[in-house]
């Protein structure tokens, strides 16, 4: 195979060229190096390239594999979300904040990933702390959709899934927390998966809204998706909510057929103001569902369209909370600039803290503060658990759920940056699955006017296999994974 097309394999297709010797680690990862160095100022997905440190342990897995040892990702090279910390290597959040900030100790995923001799190729670009639908709100640049480099890639994921998108890795790790994972990955032609909240540690995530974030494989078809999900999940002391449960081999989830499946389309869904071309792909791909032997029903989940403003509640405490550790004193940016401490420590916060970051810690702070928080935080609290009652209940009927991942395809860099709430809007099809705390994927199911669609599927707490079963018997029967923008 030419070094030019290396960059375009999946994991499990690079997996078996390194095992048979036709290619090595360090020529696969030299491959990617290439194509970041020859794109990268198209698309903007890193924020940090670790060329070196990539070429040194691709050696390493070279060695690995040569000793016949190989695990599932040994050799493989990856991007991961720049709020993943990395010992020795810059974790910044996209924010002026922690531009400086450099890691002790590595998130407890890239540890599991580093166990198996992966190749770390860099950081990707963010919103800054996560918060953004569209990567415009990082503090150093925008990134690009790689289908159409004037359009958003979404977000908060934006680097991670344009990365994996323009085949400038093999796979990268996101996180989410209202749908950075699966509304990226829709806007970019990808798969992006977020598991059952506690399934994979959040150890090492920089926080923004602990009781929604989650950490989860974005990949460019299923099969990578399980792969990846398999080394990065399972129990981990280091997390106060990791979930002590048996993990299974979800690669055997994979089968052909969606025989005796129960699914469910739920008309919370299918929105006014939804764009038609997005309603028609979703529509066809379900009639797809039926052709692979799946049941198919409508369905209702009524307290879904209360979810948007739920978690502009939660999210923006849990943030403001989590953000006040961000003063200027131990780590960080910090500014002198002021007469007292505490004039100090509030002009670090302004300087170092960007609009949308500023915008959400004061929504979170009213919510909590005194006379306020009976009315909004513990209302949302209460409404959040109709919500996750409801989705319980849906799954006494239904093995899982379909529905579209984004009301939209990717919009153009600057249309929504004047209108938060247009914003936020983005993600009303995929917030509901963190207030649940359930898991959902997204792959690829069309083009509207030559940009990705994306389908969205939801099953029950630790409903992983399901998931997988469903994608992947979907996106068997169909191309759309295999179309490859063209930059």
């Amino acid at each position: 195979m030419a070094k030019s097309d290396l960059a375009s394999l999946t994991v499990h297709q690079a997996r078996k060229l390194l095992d048979s010797r036709q290619a090595s680690s360090a020529e696969l990862t030299g491959a990617l190096l290439d194509r970041i160095a020859a794109i990268e100022p198209k698309v903007d997905a890193y924020l940090t390239v670790t060329r070196e440190v990539a070429l040194k342990q691709a050696d390493a897995a070279d060695m690995r594999i040569a000793a016949g040892e190989a695990a599932p990702l040994t050799g493989i090279p990856l991007q991961l979300k720049d709020n993943l910390c990395t010992r020795g290597i810059p974790t910044t959040c996209s924010s002026r904040m922690l531009e400086k900030f450099v890691p002790p100790y590595d998130a407890t995923v890239w540890q599991k990933l580093s166990s198996q001799n992966a190749v770390l190729l860099g950081k990707g670009n963010l919103d800054e702390f996560a918060m953004g639908s569209s990567t415009e709100n990082s503090a150093f640049k925008p990134t690009r959709n790689p289908w159409d480099t004037s359009r958003v890639p979404g977000g908060s994921s934006g680097g991670p899934a344009a990365a994996a998108a323009a085949d400038e890795c093999l796979f990268a790790l996101g996180s989410d927390t209202g749908g950075s994972i699966r509304q990226p990955a829709a806007l970019c032609g990808i798969v992006g998966l977020k598991p059952t909240y506690g399934l994979v540690s959040r150890y090492g995530l920089v926080a923004f809204a602990s009781s929604l974030d989650q950490i989860g494989p974005m990949t460019k078809d299923v099969t990578d998706s399980a792969l990846v999900l398999n080394a990065i999940a399972g129990h981990d002391p280091c997390d106060s909510t990791s979930l002590n449960v048996p993990i299974s081999d979800y690669t055997k989830a994979l089968k052909p057929d969606l025989k005796g499946m129960r699914l469910g389309v739920p008309k919370e869904y299918f929105v006014q103001g939804m764009e038609p071309g997005v309603e028609k792909a979703v529509r066809e791909a379900i009639k797809v569902l039926e052709g692979l032997g799946a049941t198919v029903a409508e369905t209702s989940l009524p307290h879904s369209r209360y979810a948007l403003a739920v978690y502009y509640i939660l999210a923006p405490s849990e943030a403001s909370a989590n953000l006040a550790r961000y003063d200027g004193v131990k780590y960080g940016f910090s500014t002198s600039d002021g007469q007292t401490m505490w004039e100090a420590m509030e002009k670090t916060k302004q300087q170092g803290f960007g609009p949308e970051v500023k915008r959400r810690i004061m929504l979170g702070t009213y919510a909590l503060s005194a006379g306020y928080y009976d009315a909004y935080y513990l209302r949302a609290q209460k409404v959040r658990t109709l919500i996750r009652q409801e989705f319980a209940k849906a799954f006494q009927e239904f093995d899982a759920l379909v529905a579209p991942t984004s009301p939209s395809v990717a919009f153009a860099l600057g249309a929504k940056t004047a209108d938060p709430i247009q914003m936020y809007l983005n993600d009303v099809f995929t917030i509901p699955v963190n207030i649940a705390g359930i898991p959902a994927i997204s792959v690829p199911a069309g083009f509207v006017d030559g940009l990705p669609v994306g389908l969205q599927f939801m099953a029950k707490h630790l409903g992983e296999e399901t998931l997988l079963r469903a994608a992947y018997a979907y996106e068997q029967a169909t191309e759309w994974h295999k179309h490859k923008p063209k930059l």
